[in-house]
C-alpha cells in the first residue's frame, strides 16, 4: 500500500526537491501546504500530488485532519535566517516553536511517524573536529547573544521529540541538515543584505555589482552539501528499511567540502566568470570585510567550524554524499542563469 506523505512547508527548498524526488522514485502520495507554489510547478500536475495553500499558523484544522490521514509527517517550516534571530527572536520563537510543537502533539495523538527537521547550529559553538549526533555537546553562547535563540528552540524540540519517543512510543527521525545548497535556494534577484541565505547573497551580490561582503573576513568554515545528496537521505529515512531510522538522529552534509566563507565566495565568482554573458560582472567584483557586528548586530555570535560525522547515515541508511562544492555551485548557477527567465538586459546595462 503506498505511503501518503504530510509535507507541510512543501514550497520550500527542501520540500520543493523532497516532493519531487518521493514522486519520482516512489508510488507515495504527497500532500502539502505552503503559502506559495512557485517552486513546485512541476509537481503540482502529478496525479499524486496534492497542494493546498495555506499557513500552518491559521490552517490548523486542515493540517490536523490531514495528519490523520497519512502516514508520515515532515514539517519544513521554520524561520532559518540568522538576521532575524536577532531582529525578531519572538517571532522565531512562535514559529519554530510554538508552531511545530502543535505538530508534534498531534503526531504523538494520533500516532504518527514524524521526521522533523533539526539543524547544524544545534551544535553551536562545539569544539569537536567533527560533530556526533550521540556525544558531542551542544554549546551556546550567553542569553543576550539572541543569535543562539534558533539553535535553543531546536535543541528543545529535539529533547521533546525523543521523549515522547522514549516515554510515548512516538515513532521519529530527527535530522540535521548541514548547510544545503542548490537550486531554488532562494531568489537571487530579491536577495537581501543579512537575510538571504550566503550562497544566495554572494550570487546576487556579483550580479548586481555589489561588493561581497565578508562577515569577519569570511574566516567561519562551513560544510556544503548538495541539495539531491541531501534530500536522497531523507527519503531514505522516510523509507525506514527494517525500522533502520526509527528513533534516530541523522547528520546530512558533506564532511569533504569544508570550506571557508571566503573560499566559496572566490569559487563563486570564477564560476560566474565562465558565463559569457556574465563574465564582465564577474571581473568587477570587490571583497569588503566587515565586522559581524556592524553586519548582524551585537546579538550575534559565530561558529568557526562546523563538520559533521556522518558515520550513522553511511551505516543505517546506505547514505553518503557525492558532489563536490565546485558541482553543487555550477548546477546552482546554470539553474539560475541558463534555465530560468533572468533579467539579463538589466543586468548588461549597469
Amino acid at each position: 500500500m503506498a505511503r501518503k506523505v504530510l509535507i507541510l512547508g512543501v514550497n520550500g527548498f527542501i520540500g520543493s526537491s523532497l516532493s519531487w524526488q518521493i514522486l519520482t522514485r516512489t508510488d507515495w502520495e504527497i500532500y502539502g501546504m505552503d503559502m506559495s507554489c512557485n517552486k513546485i510547478p512541476h509537481c503540482i500536475e502529478h496525479e499524486r500530488f496534492h497542494f493546498f495553500e495555506g499557513d500552518i499558523t491559521i490552517n490548523k484544522e486542515w493540517i490536523a485532519y490531514h495528519i490523520r490521514k497519512c502516514d508520515v509527517v515532515v514539517p519544513l517550516v521554520a524561520i532559518a535566517t540568522p538576521s532575524l534571530y536577532v531582529k525578531d527572536p519572538i517571532r522565531v520563537y512562535d514559529l519554530d516553536f510554538e508552531a511545530n510543537m502543535q505538530i508534534v502533539k498531534q503526531c504523538v495523538k494520533y500516532k504518527k511517524r514524524l521526521i522533523f527537521p533539526s539543524t547544524s547550529e544545534i551544535y553551536g559553538m562545539c569544539a569537536d573536529k567533527e560533530f556526533d549526533e550521540y556525544s558531542s555537546n551542544l554549546v551556546l553562547g550567553p542569553i543576550p547573544k539572541e543569535r543562539w535563540i534558533y539553535s535553543c528552540i531546536k535543541q528543545l524540540l529535539d529533547r521533546v521529540i525523543w521523549a515522547y519517543g522514549a516515554h510515548e512510543g512516538l515513532d521519529f527521525t530527527l535530522f540535521r541538515p548541514f548547510n544545503f545548497v542548490g537550486p531554488k535556494l532562494d531568489d537571487i534577484n530579491d536577495a537581501k543584505e543579512g537575510s538571504s541565505r550566503v550562497v544566495t547573497q554572494f550570487i546576487h551580490n556579483i550580479l548586481h555589482g555589489r561588493a561581497i561582503k565578508l562577515v569577519d573576513g569570511g574566516k567561519q568554515r562551513r560544510s556544503f552539501t548538495f541539495i539531491d545528496d541531501g534530500v536522497d537521505a531523507i527519503v531514505r529515512i522516510i523509507e525506514n528499511k527494517d525500522n533502520c531510522a526509527s528513533g534516530r538522529i541523522f547528520n546530512i552534509g558533506n564532511p569533504k567540502m569544508d570550506f571557508s566563507i571566503r573560499e566559496l565566495a572566490e569559487t563563486l565568482v570564477d564560476l560566474v566568470k565562465t558565463y559569457p554573458d556574465y563574465k564582465h560582472l564577474a571581473d568587477k567584483v570587490v571583497f569588503e570585510e566587515i565586522s559581524s557586528e556592524e553586519y548582524y548586530g551585537s546579538a550575534y555570535q559565530d561558529v568557526s567550524h562546523r563538520v559533521p560525522s556522518v558515520r550513522e547515515a553511511k551505516e543505517r541508511l546506505g547514505w553518503e554524499p557525492t558532489t563536490d562544492l565546485r558541482t553543487m555551485l555550477k548546477l546552482t548557477l546554470d539553474y539560475h542563469l541558463l534555465h530560468q527567465d533572468y533579467e539579463l538586459n538589466a543586468l548588461q546595462t549597469k
